[in-house]
C-alpha cells in the first residue's frame, strides 16, 4: 500500500491537526518578535495527539479521554494568552494555527463519540449531552477568541467572558425580567392561544362549516406582524402583562389549531370504519382513536408555539412595558450602548427559550415513543 492510499484511509481531521500544529510550533520558533509565546510543549502535544488520532483505526474512550485532556490544555493555554494581551494587541499567527489544530481535533473527537455503539442506556444518554455540549463550548470558545484575539471593540461584540461579568453583577435585574416577560407575559398567553386553539379545531372538526370559515380568519390573523399587532394589544389591554400576553395567544392560535385539525384528520379510514361497526359515538371515536393519533401534531404545534412564546413577548414589550422585562431591557440598554448587558439579556431569553422547547421534545418522546418517526432506524 502507498502512502496516498495509508493517508487516503485515515482520517482527515487527525492529519489536519498535525499539520497546523507543527505549523504552529514552526511559527513559534520563527516569530522572535513577538513577546506574548504559547508553551511549546503543548503545541507538540496537540500534535502528538493528533498523530495517535491518524495512526490508530480502533478508537476508544481511553484515546478520547486523552484528546479531551489534549484539548481542554490546547484551549486553556490560547485563553490565558489572549487574557493576557495589553489593549490593541492582537493574536499572532502561532495561535491561530494552534485554534485551527483544536478545532481538527474536536471534530475528529466529535465523529468519534458519535459513532460510539453501546447497548448502555446511561452511557447513550450521556453521549447525547456531550456531543452538543462539547460543540458548544467550543463555539464559546473560538467567539472569546476571536473577539478578544482580533481586539474587536466590545461594543459591536462582547466577549462571553464580559458577558458573564454581567450575570456576576446584575443577576436580580435579569431575574426580574425572565420573571416578568416569561412567566408573566409568555406563559398565560401560551397557554392560553395553545388551549384556545386546541378547543376550536375539536369544534371545527366536530362542525365542518366552522373549519371552512376559521381556517381563512385564522390565515388572516395570523399574516398581521407582530409589530403591527403589538401597539393595538398594548392600547385595548394596559402597559401591564396581559397585552404581551395577548399578543403571544394571538401567535400561539392559529399553529394550534392547523396542527390539531391535520392530526385529527390523519386517522386511517379503515380505522374509524372498524369504531363505526362497533356504533362507536364520535366522542369516544374522538378519545380513543383520533387525539391519540394526533399527539404527534399536537406536541409539533406546543414545540412551535414555545419558541413564537418567547418571540411574542420580548417584541410586544418593544411597544409600552412597565421599566421591567427583557424586550425593555434590549430596548433601554441598546440606547445607552450598553452592549454587555443587551447580550446578555438575550442569552436569558435563548436559554429560556430553548429549555421551553426541549420540554415538549422530551414529553414528545415520552407519549409518542410509538410514532414512527421515534422509532431508532
Amino acid at each position: 500500500m502507498n502512502i496516498m492510499a495509508i493517508i487516503r484511509s485515515r482520517p482527515l481531521s487527525g492529519l489536519l491537526c498535525i499539520i497546523f500544529s507543527i505549523a504552529s510550533f514552526i511559527w513559534l520558533k520563527l516569530d522572535a518578535i513577538n513577546d506574548y509565546e504559547l508553551n511549546p510543549v503543548i503545541v507538540l502535544s496537540i500534535a502528538a495527539v493528533g498523530l495517535l488520532f491518524f495512526i490508530i483505526r480502533q478508537q476508544g474512550l481511553i484515546l478520547l479521554s486523552v484528546c479531551f485532556i489534549a484539548l481542554f490544555s490546547g484551549a486553556w493555554s490560547v485563553l490565558n494568552l489572549i487574557h493576557s494581551f495589553d489593549k490593541g494587541i492582537v493574536m499572532g499567527l502561532d495561535a491561530w494555527f494552534l485554534v485551527s489544530a483544536l478545532w481538527f481535533l474536536t471534530w475528529n473527537n466529535l465523529v468519534q463519540l458519535s459513532d460510539l455503539e453501546t447497548k448502555n442506556k446511561l452511557i447513550t444518554f450521556s453521549l447525547n449531552i456531550v456531543i452538543p455540549v462539547l460543540f458548544g463550548v467550543w463555539i464559546f470558545f473560538l467567539w472569546e477568541v476571536i473577539t478578544i484575539g482580533m481586539s474587536v471593540p466590545q461594543v459591536l461584540l462582547p466577549s462571553p467572558s464580559l458577558i458573564w461579568q454581567v450575570f456576576d453583577g446584575s443577576g436580580p435585574t435579569l431575574f426580574a425580567d425572565f420573571y416578568q416577560t416569561f412567566v408573566r407575559s409568555a406563559i398565560p398567553g401560551f397557554i392560553m392561544g395553545s388551549g384556545t386553539g386546541f378547543l376550536v379545531a375539536i369544534a371545527a372538526d366536530k362542525i365542518p362549516f366552522l373549519r371552512r370559515g376559521l381556517i381563512p380568519i385564522g390565515n388572516f390573523f395570523s399574516a398581521i406582524p407582530i409589530i403591527g399587532m403589538a401597539p393595538i394589544m398594548v392600547m385595548w389591554f394596559g402597559f401591564d402583562w396581559q397585552s404581551k400576553a395577548a399578543v403571544v395567544a394571538i401567535m400561539t392560535f392559529f399553529p394550534m389549531m392547523v396542527n390539531t385539525l391535520g392530526g385529527l384528520n390523519e386517522t386511517d379510514r379503515i380505522d374509524r370504519d372498524l369504531l363505526h361497526t362497533y356504533a362507536t359515538s364520535y366522542w369516544r371515536e374522538l378519545f380513543s382513536l383520533r387525539l391519540p393519533n394526533a399527539m404527534p401534531f399536537i406536541l409539533n404545534a406546543l414545540k412551535i408555539n414555545s419558541t413564537f412564546a418567547m418571540i411574542g413577548a420580548i417584541v410586544a414589550e418593544f411597544f409600552g412595558t412597565p421599566i421591567v422585562g427583557m424586550g425593555f431591557r434590549i430596548s433601554a440598554e441598546v440606547g445607552r450602548m450598553n452592549i454587555d448587558i443587551v447580550w446578555a439579556t438575550i442569552a436569558v431569553a435563548a436559554l429560556t427559550g430553548s429549555m421551553f422547547y426541549g420540554v415538549f421534545a422530551l414529553l414528545e418522546r415520552k407519549l409518542t415513543f410509538w410514532h414512527p418517526s421515534m422509532r431508532k432506524s
